[in-house]
């Protein structure tokens, strides 16, 4: 499989990424086990097939531990080069407290021995509490240990418009900020996206598939009980739907994606991934990757040679005209977590 070259993004200099991110919380234990072997090997489908990034985070269960386990292997099969075309964006998400520069190093030092590598590619910085802004401190150590060559590009993750502007202010030079966003929840249309393109940084995207839930698995199907939600993703993404309108309102939006799925043969999932993947600042979506359980990496290809025309978008609109405003009840991106 060769995918072609809308497939790429250059979100930095040197950082040049595939536009679906195969994403890694799935191995984290809240879906299912994960046997490691299989897993490790499986990162070879993807990594063949283009799918060439892997977003991860400190907290992911073994996620830092397999790639630096992949990295070992490739060298010792393919040659030096194997793993020339691969990217690892992992995340740090540390409890508020004091961020000293010893407290700082010592986390980005951890994940350098897990990945086996000497740099981070990228390192995309979670902060619970706004009301301690000690996350500056952290940020301005991170950029000191950037410009030691211990980390490559700094990023975000679930920082609302405010505090990224904030961070922007302090000349902390930020590549992207993880949100969450898709057509069920679009509130980084509302002010994010804008400050985004004002001032060069990119959104990298979660949810935009709601953990399978955008799927013809789930159309026409009875609303499923929290128990016939076996993962967190589900389960999660299950309480958003609630959030947004239901599941009645639900179905007709799937009802609406699966009729122009249908037209340009192809998938729920790859039209939901598509309209996220051509909104402004989007540079990729993150589309979960169950290691050497299930893969999807055929379908997840498929969204790259579809384009979605005025008519297609038309109808979108208006089956998600109905639904509530998850900015007004909800917040910001992030707010959530908050």
């Amino acid at each position: 499989m060769t995918l072609p070259q809308s497939s790429r993004f250059q979100l930095a200099p040197g950082l040049d990424i595939c536009r679906i991110l195969n994403g890694m919380w799935q191995v984290s234990g809240a879906h299912g086990r994960i046997d490691p072997e299989r897993a490790v090997e499986s990162m070879f489908d993807y990594l063949d097939a283009g799918f060439t990034t892997f977003d991860l985070a400190d907290h992911y269960g073994p996620a830092e531990d397999f790639i630096g386990e992949f990295r070992s292997r490739p060298q010792s099969r393919r040659g030096r080069g194997a793993l020339a075309s691969m990217q690892a964006l992992t995340k740090w998400v540390p409890m508020p407290g004091p961020m000293t520069r010893g407290a700082v190093e010592a986390a980005i030092d951890r994940s350098l021995r897990r990945m086996r590598v000497d740099a981070l590619d990228l390192i995309q910085f979670h902060w619970w509490e706004y009301g301690d802004d000690r996350y500056l401190e952290a940020l301005g150590h991170m950029a000191d240990l950037q410009r030691e060559g211990k980390i490559r590009h700094l990023a975000l993750t679930n920082f609302d418009t405010a505090h990224l502007e904030t961070i922007i202010r302090n000349g902390i030079r930020i590549v992207s900020n993880q949100v969450q966003y898709s057509l069920v929840d679009r509130r980084p249309q509302i002010k994010m996206a804008q400050l985004c393109r004002d001032h060069g940084v990119a959104l990298l995207t979660y949810g935009t598939v709601c953990g399978g839930l955008l799927s013809r698995r789930f159309l026409a199907a009875p609303e499923p009980p929290r128990g016939q939600l076996d993962t967190a993703s589900l389960q999660k993404y299950k309480r958003m739907i609630d959030a947004w309108g239901g599941w009645d309102l639900f179905q007709n939006l799937l009802s609406t994606l699966d009729r122009i799925a249908r037209r340009h043969d192809v998938s729920i999932a790859n039209v939901a991934t598509r309209y996220i993947l051509a909104q402004p600042a989007v540079a990729g979506v993150i589309v979960g990757a169950r290691l050497g359980r299930s893969a999807h990496i055929e379908d997840n290809a498929r969204a790259f040679g579809l384009s979605l025309d005025d008519g297609d978008l038309t109808l979108i609109e208006a089956a998600l005209s109905n639904s509530r405003d998850l900015f007004a009840a909800i917040g910001d991106c992030g707010d959530e977590y908050r």
